[in-house]
């Protein structure tokens, strides 16, 4: 496995990159027989230590956990102890994920998109109040006001419908159930994930909802 220990204002030795290490190969020994990528970061947060584990599976597959203590070590117990839970959960699954890991003759089922990460739409520029038009008598009329120069002499550019592209990356879309997307997205501590329902072909989303619960939006019923 290739792990990657980074540490934001927090030392990172030996002895706790020996610690990840065992840590992650106790985790993940009984679903993963493959390669794995993990990244490690730790950070402080006043005085409670923070650690949040990435790994990559293979196949689209990542798993997340986050934890906090007292240390660099007993945080990262904790976020390796929520990854481990999640795995027990989904254990049947891991095993046909693995399987199929190993199984070089399944085709590809994943298509390539793009994402986006766009900034927030700037405020929109408050009107100017007209003090006359605010003391004229009802049923006054005084005509149409005129239109304001354009700035610079320019007529003024159209503004686009979302904000600036901060940052754009591929990312796949895979075929997939229903159940193992709600896996995935579990797993990854993902907020969304769209992908290609495997029984109609057609695109799908799963999310988390704010009362805690999975959304899924299936399109064939539209």
């Amino acid at each position: 496995m290739h792990i990657v220990v980074a540490g934001k204002q927090v030392e990172t030795g030996e002895a706790l990159k020996v610690h990840v290490a065992e840590g992650l190969k106790t985790v993940t020994k009984k679903y993963f027989d493959h390669a794995l990528e993990a990244s490690v970061t730790f950070s402080k947060n006043r005085a409670f230590f923070a650690c949040a584990i990435d790994i990559h599976a293979g196949r689209g597959l990542s798993l997340r956990g986050e934890g906090e203590g007292p240390d660099a070590h007993r945080a990262f117990d904790e976020a390796a102890s929520h990854i481990a839970k999640r795995l027990r959960r989904y254990r049947r699954r891991m095993n046909e994920h693995s399987r199929n890991l190993a199984d070089e003759r399944l085709p590809p089922s994943a298509e390539t998109a793009r994402q986006v990460v766009l900034a927030p739409l700037p405020d929109e520029p408050d009107e100017a109040v007209d003090a006359a038009a605010l003391l004229e008598e009802p049923g006054e009329d005084r005509g149409a006001p005129e239109a304001a120069p354009p700035a610079n002499g320019h007529a003024q550019s159209i503004q686009t419908d979302h904000g600036a592209i901060i940052a754009e990356s591929p990312t796949q879309i895979t075929r997939l159930s229903v159940s193992e997307a709600v896996m995935r997205l579990d797993l990854g501590q993902e907020p969304v994930m769209m992908f290609r329902n495997q029984s109609s072909g057609a695109l799908n989303v799963v999310y988390r909802r704010a009362d805690g619960h999975i959304g899924w939006i299936d399109t064939t019923a539209a």
